[in-house]
């Protein structure tokens, strides 16, 4: 019987495969191929892009840093309801001094408590209150924009960085096959030498050749390599070492061929960028900012109440009377004496203190700033600057997207216009390169002439494959600017 069988039959292999180790490890077997699986994947631009936003250490700083402008901005919002507040003191007097609560004075150590709640509303201040909260909306706004500006930016670099990895993918492509033609083309060179069709020396002119297209190939694979780490670097991935990217097959043909203009790009960036948002809200914010400050030269209104009560070692209750003889003169050498009521005291309970010491109060506050350094006045004048800075920024921020826009669509043009003439003259290197390997082959020109043709063909090759990838970057540069997914 195989040992599989008698295996499966035994008992103590069920037991074994129930318990708690086999478990596990088939839990770490599974996590093992899983990783290793997502590892080896190749991932797209969107994948790229996407982990990255998530992983990018200063995206999330800027993110914790807008989350500290939003919690300021609901702070300020509280800010108008009452404040309330309570204490408490627990104080030792030593020497003379006056019981607040009884009015006596004492010359011994006094124990004293208080208990207080106290609240203030803010009824009027020049609407200060609430412009400072639409100021500090508007900042919260303004940050939240500029964190999407950062996503951009970090979109816009993953796709440079992962475009560029696919370029010098291609690159690399050429470079190995040319060395595979320039090895063929040094095994055709040595029949013919052997055969005294051609002189010795192509030989080693072929050799050569072939030296110098090993080394063009080592420093394409090195251009790759550094692409490939920079975008690693990106996404925040140095310690992934077998990522991959899916390199789309894109025809530039099919592409969007520049039919939208300069005018309709700007005008949809106007209304989706965030660099322009966060500029109108900072213009907002400076605007509120500056009704803030204005707000200050208001008289301002406040209602304040409170309520406590209190404790005092020297108050005491009258328990009872006692009869006492006072002498309170002569007669004839007789002393008077009286009998007088003398009260006898003991310590009131603090329950009873705590009861009926309790004193309220309620009112009002009127502040006029009259003078205080001119800090009223110049605040006003520091909000009204900042104001038209802020103006001036917007300005600038429009003046230079249009300038970015109608930069990148002339690029995208002249891209276009390159990857055209550049596919003209890989056809027609294609052609006269074909016409020299046939004249080779047959020892009908020299290798010098051959490797010429060659060395035309890589260039054209080389350009065309620039032009190709320059012009998608440049087309997606113009969708970005219209909000749109940077994917291929």
């Amino acid at each position: 019987m195989p040992f599989v069988t008698i295996l499966l039959k035994t008992k103590l292999f069920w037991v074994f495969l129930k318990s708690d180790i086999m478990i596990k490890y088939f839990l770490i077997v599974f996590s093992l191929i899983t990783l290793g699986t997502k590892a080896q994947s190749a991932w797209d631009l969107q994948q790229c892009i996407d982990y990255a936003l998530k992983h990018n250490i200063s995206l999330r700083q800027a993110e914790l840093q807008n989350q500290i402008t939003k919690n300021n901005s609901n702070q300020s919002k509280a800010a108008i309801f009452p404040s309330l507040n309570a204490g408490a003191a627990h104080t030792y007097n030593f020497g003379r001094t006056i019981d607040r609560y009884t009015n006596t004075f004492a010359n011994t150590q006094v124990l004293s408590q208080n208990f207080y709640t106290s609240s203030n509303l803010v009824l009027w201040s020049g609407l200060a209150q609430w412009n400072n909260i639409k100021a500090n909306e508007y900042g919260y706004l303004a940050g939240a924009e500029n964190v999407k500006a950062q996503q951009q930016t970090v979109s816009l670099n993953v796709a440079t960085a992962y475009i560029n990895v696919i370029y010098t993918d291609e690159l690399l492509k050429i470079a190995k096959n040319q060395y595979d033609i320039t090895k063929q083309q040094l095994e055709q060179t040595e029949k013919l030498a052997d055969a005294g069709t051609l002189a010795k020396s192509s030989v080693y002119d072929v050799k050569a050749q072939m030296a110098t297209e090993e080394v063009n190939v080592t420093m394409a694979d090195n251009n790759y390599q550094i692409a490939m780490l920079t975008l690693k670097q990106f996404l925040n991935l140095d310690t992934l070492n077998n990522f991959n990217v899916v390199k789309p097959d894109v025809d530039v043909q099919s592409a969007n061929l520049l039919t939208t203009s300069v005018n309709n790009i700007y005008e949809t960036a106007l209304k989706n960028q965030p660099s322009i948002k966060s500029a109108e809200y900072n213009l907002l914010m400076a605007e509120k900012t500056l009704a803030v400050a204005k707000g200050r030269v208001s008289p301002t209104i406040s209602l304040n109440a409170s309520i406590g009560t209190g404790y005092s070692g020297l108050a005491k209750d009258i328990v009872s009377y006692n009869t006492v003889p006072v002498t309170i003169g002569t007669y004839n050498n007789v002393p008077i004496v009286v009998d007088q009521q003398a009260p006898v005291f003991k310590d009131k309970p603090f329950s009873n203190q705590f009861k009926d010491n309790v004193n309220k109060s309620v009112g009002m506050t009127l502040s006029i700033p009259l003078f205080n350094g001119l800090n009223t006045y110049t605040g006003i004048k520091n909000a009204k600057l900042n104001a038209v800075s802020a103006k001036l920024n917007q300005d600038l921020a429009e003046q230079t997207l249009f300038k970015t826009i109608a930069q990148a669509y002339a690029n995208a043009r002249a891209a276009l216009n390159k990857y055209a003439s550049s596919k003209a003259s890989v056809e027609a290197s294609e052609l006269s390169f074909g016409f020299a390997q046939q004249k080779f082959t047959v020892g009908a020109i020299s290798a010098f002439d051959f490797n010429s043709a060659k060395a035309r063909l890589v260039t054209a090759q080389s350009n065309l494959i620039q032009a190709k990838y320059d012009y998608l970057f440049k087309v997606k540069i113009l969708d970005f600017y219209q909000g749109k997914p940077l994917t291929f």
